[in-house]
């Protein structure tokens, strides 16, 4: 159990004063700090303080990287590159790339202004040692259409900022924190379209969380997927976190830990700190599943919004610090994880959480006030020495697994899936000529259809088994291998019953049927040719 001697003596000697550094009389300032914290920056105010950061420096490049459903161009600030900033030769030079990526969630606005007033404290000159060996790409307002939704009554209960905020989903409805699989919105293509181009090797995913009613002003998660290669897992869960964690408890009053939510009463499942879903529809989980290394930070919703934005900042910041520390490593472990063969090793379709040895847990407690515009209940938190030991759940062990394969065949008439193949930048091949293969086919016994639609599609479950069978498959064919960087995007993406692949959200609904084979077929790892 984790000691809190100095997380208590931080408490006993009370909060630190969050303020931001002085900065030059003529520095920007975002619209939450020129509003003492009430509101928070719109769409336009993150352009005029980006172009002002990029006019009056050479160490920050501004940039574009794909629209929203709306129209508007996707900012990125690009701080650290040496000449030329183009992804290019970012991508070729040796420094570790660190993509952090603000208001993925529009009412969750305290990342957002964070990753303003960092990068205007890198341009004045703070952290320089830093781009001796990182890359930082900032995205601070991914969900630019959300952001401009402004509504004093978004976010219920979250503790500011009074002026309102914008709204979770994007344009189209969708979460795109739910999208990553699917790619439907096209922030998400985007996105996409940015981790091919500058292949970052760190995500830092900015929350804010309005769960459980903890004592922490901000928890934390690395990639949950029990397939996330073990040296990324090993060295974020063993020295990168709890090294982030010492720095963060350093500072009186501030407390961290994993992220987690206990079990509201009439649940079915014991009490213990649970951790979020352990699927790649999740930008995190998702990073793992590229060989890459992803951070969530979730600050909590009932503390100020001042102190979350500082709090926030604050955590990136030592995150940073680090990764600048750990450059080399974290290189060395996305290689590693690369150049380890997936073909015929068991991976998970599905999972369920992990319990662990019981944990210590810091309790807390709100107090409920009301909206000064709204008349709405706001609750804020009340800082909390209550420690309660339970089970903990922070890890995910698969229930079903299956080996991979050393290939996918699609067809070509399977236009939704290799579209999505495209976009997730999966290596490919097409075939010139019909070819006779040996192949494993799944034989289809049933097919269960939601009846209701969550985030555009209804999810399509099938049961059924694999046999072997020779095929002519026909020219136009797209062979997919898993000896890839994106052999395990590749499996989860194309098995039949991965439990957030393309069948399951619903992209092969038309082509499935109980008794038929499913279309894909698996060239097996034994017989490749």
């Amino acid at each position: 159990m984790r000691s809190f001697v100095l997380l208590l003596l931080g408490f006993l000697l009370g909060p630190a004063p969050l303020q931001a550094q002085d900065q030059p009389l003529d520095a920007p300032q975002t619209r939450a700090e020129a509003s003492d914290f009430t509101e928070t920056t719109r769409y336009a105010g993150v352009r005029a303080f980006l172009d002002r950061l990029g006019r009056s420096s050479d160490a920050v490049h501004v940039t574009t990287f794909g629209f929203s459903m709306e129209g508007r161009a996707l900012p990125l600030a690009v701080w650290g590159h040496d000449g030329r900033p183009e992804a290019e030769a970012i991508r070729r030079s040796a420094k570790t790339r660190v993509l952090i990526l603000g208001n993925i969630h529009a009412g969750e606005v305290c990342g957002k202004e964070a990753a303003l007033m960092l990068l205007r404290n890198l341009v004045a000159g703070q952290h320089a040692a830093w781009a001796d060996s990182l890359v930082l790409l900032v995205a601070p307002i991914y969900n630019a259409d959300g952001n401009e939704r402004i509504r004093l009554d978004h976010r219920r209960y979250q503790n500011g900022p009074t002026g309102g905020m914008g709204q979770r989903p994007n344009a189209q409805g969708y979460d795109l924190n739910r999208d990553f699989m699917k790619a439907d919105a096209p922030e998400t293509r985007a996105l996409l379209h940015l981790l091919a181009d500058y292949d970052p090797h760190v995500l830092i995913d900015l929350h804010t969380t309005n769960g459980t009613h903890h004592g922490y002003h901000l928890t934390y998660a690395p990639p949950l997927h029990p397939d996330t290669p073990a040296a990324i897992d090993t060295l974020l869960r063993r020295h990168w976190l709890p090294a982030v964690t010492e720095r963060m408890q350093a500072d009186p009053g501030v407390a961290t830990y994993y992220y987690g939510n206990v079990p509201r009463p009439g649940m079915d499942v014991p009490r213990g700190w649970y951790t979020f879903d352990h699927r790649p529809r999740f930008g995190t989980n998702y990073m793992g599943l590229r060989n890459r290394f992803a951070i969530l930070s979730e600050a909590y919703a009932y503390a100020s919004f001042e102190e979350r934005v500082l709090t926030t900042k604050r955590f990136v910041e030592h995150v940073l610090e680090e990764a600048y520390q750990r450059a080399t490593a974290i290189r060395r472990a996305t290689e590693r994880a690369e150049r380890q063969a997936v073909a015929g090793r068991p991976l998970a379709l599905a999972a369920r959480h992990e319990r662990s040895e019981p944990v210590e847990i810091l309790m807390g407690a709100v107090r409920e006030t009301r909206h000064p515009f709204t008349g709405a209940p706001v609750f804020q938190r009340v800082d909390s020495t209550r420690i309660e030991v339970m089970p903990g759940f922070g890890t995910f062990a698969a229930t079903d697994s299956l080996e991979a394969p050393a290939a996918y065949l699609v067809p070509p008439d399977l236009v939704p899936v290799i579209d999505r193949l495209q976009v997730h930048d999966v290596p490919m091949e097409v075939l010139p000529e019909a070819t006779t293969l040996t192949v494993e086919q799944f034989g289809i016994d049933s097919v269960e259809v939601a009846e209701r639609t969550y985030q555009g599609h209804r999810a399509v479950q099938v049961q059924g088994n694999y046999a072997t069978a020779e095929v002519t498959v026909p020219a136009g064919t797209v062979r997919v291998p898993t000896n890839s960087p994106r052999g395990r995007l590749a499996f989860f993406l194309l098995e039949p019953q991965a439990d957030d692949g393309l069948l399951r959200w619903g992209l092969l609904e038309d082509e499935v049927a109980a008794g038929a084979p499913y279309p894909v077929f698996r060239v097996p790892h034994r017989t490749d040719r």
